[in-house]
């Protein structure tokens, strides 16, 4: 299987991508050339220099230094959501899947009922009343996303429990618990990974989306949401401001989508839509 994985030019893009952005985190401290927060006025704005590697944003403070924290923040952020939704998600659509009945109905309705509003406005409702914060974004993400990996999961279980050989291990006396660990989970672990892996992107630009309209990390946070929109008053004379922010956002969600479809290729399983 590692073979296989390796074989795949998108997935050694990908992972290599993510590896220098997760490098880039870890070692924030000391790759940054300057303090990301300290604020300069008499230096703002300036050009690309030795100093400045990318040059300053409108309060003088390092571009580069904030972008270089801002892979710390929003990779921090989308694990911490991602975590959350797999810790949720798994045993509701495990025990929905395989118990069925009136438990799989009222947890599939609980489902249609999240997913009949669309997710985006949901968690603005559910971050918006809580109130604007990182901590609170984390909250309403979590909260809501769970719904469409938790149906996913559930259709993933269906399918094998209904193969032969948990039927005979229900008529060998196996114990449900077991089945459902051992068993089914096992079987469905490959799929997941990939699905997870696939959504990263798709949480970093909600992080970032939500961090832009001021419902994620608040100011002066160095977060490439944040960057943004601290950046839109200057994207006629300073466009740079916006630019540097974004190609990192659109590097490192590329960077996930190529490791999750060469994750999806070398496995060749099915994911449910």
């Amino acid at each position: 299987m590692t073979k296989k994985i390796l074989k795949q030019k998108g997935f050694i893009i990908g992972l290599a991508i993510v590896i220098f952005f997760i490098l880039i985190a870890v070692f924030a401290p000391y790759i940054a050339p300057n303090n990301p927060l300290e604020m300069n006025i008499s230096c703002k704005l300036q050009k690309p220099s030795s100093q400045y590697w990318l040059g300053t944003d409108n309060l003088g403070r390092c571009i580069a230094s904030r972008i270089i924290w801002g892979a710390r923040s929003t990779l921090l952020y989308s694990m911490t959501v991602l975590t959350a939704i797999v810790i949720v998600s798994i045993p509701i659509g495990l025990i929905s899947g395989y118990v069925g009945g009136r438990t799989d109905a009222v947890i599939m309705r609980v489902i249609d009922i999240i997913m009949a509003i669309p997710s985006f406005m949901l968690v603005l409702a559910v971050a918006g009343t809580l109130g604007a914060s990182a901590r609170n974004m984390i909250i309403a993400m979590s909260s809501v996303w769970w719904a469409g990996y938790a149906r996913i999961i559930r259709g993933m279980a269906i399918e094998v429990k209904q193969k032969d050989f948990i039927l005979a291990l229900k008529s060998a006396g196996c114990s449900h618990v077991k089945i459902i660990i051992k068993h089914i989970f096992k079987n469905i672990a490959e799929p997941i990974i990939v699905l997870a892996t696939l959504e990263l992107g798709s949480i970093i630009l909600a992080i970032a989306s939500f961090s832009f309209i001021g419902l994620g990390a608040q100011p002066p946070t160095p977060e490439w949401g944040i960057m943004i929109s601290d950046s839109k008053d200057y994207i006629q004379s300073q466009p740079q401001l916006m630019i540097y922010p974004g190609i990192a956002i659109i590097i490192t969600v590329i960077g996930f989508n190529m490791l999750g479809e060469g994750l999806k290729n070398a496995f060749g399983r099915k994911l449910y839509e």
